[in-house]
């Protein structure tokens, strides 16, 4: 009985561990997660290398594969750069650009 109970404690002890490890909500497992933070990291590095294309004003998020794109442009033009530079990054699958075009204040 006593071997009982340390088997299930060990059980338990072994499910809360992995419990630790959950992915985001939508996310199928740990590896998915790292693939999809090492491709924001680098959409990221694309945007802030590309002189026509303000970084600091757009943010990319990723989830299985898909990268979307989201905060302000000054242009079109700028928009469109910055949803080339996510598709040309390996591992992306598609691009959701909703990226605000709001032209400087004058």
């Amino acid at each position: 009985m006593k071997k009982l109970f340390s088997a299930l404690g060990l059980a338990v002890a072994m499910g809360f561990s992995v419990s630790g490890c959950t992915v985001t909500s939508g996310q199928s497992t740990v590896g998915q997660y790292v693939d999809d933070a090492t491709v924001t990291a680098r959409v990221k590095k694309r945007l802030a290398t590309e002189p026509k294309v303000s970084a600091m004003r757009i943010s990319v998020e990723t989830l299985k594969g898909v990268v979307e794109l989201s905060g302000f442009a000054v242009s079109e033009a700028e928009k469109m750069r910055a949803g080339e530079i996510a598709r040309s990054v390996p591992g992306v699958k598609d691009v959701r650009n909703h990226i605000i075009v709001q032209p400087p204040q004058q």
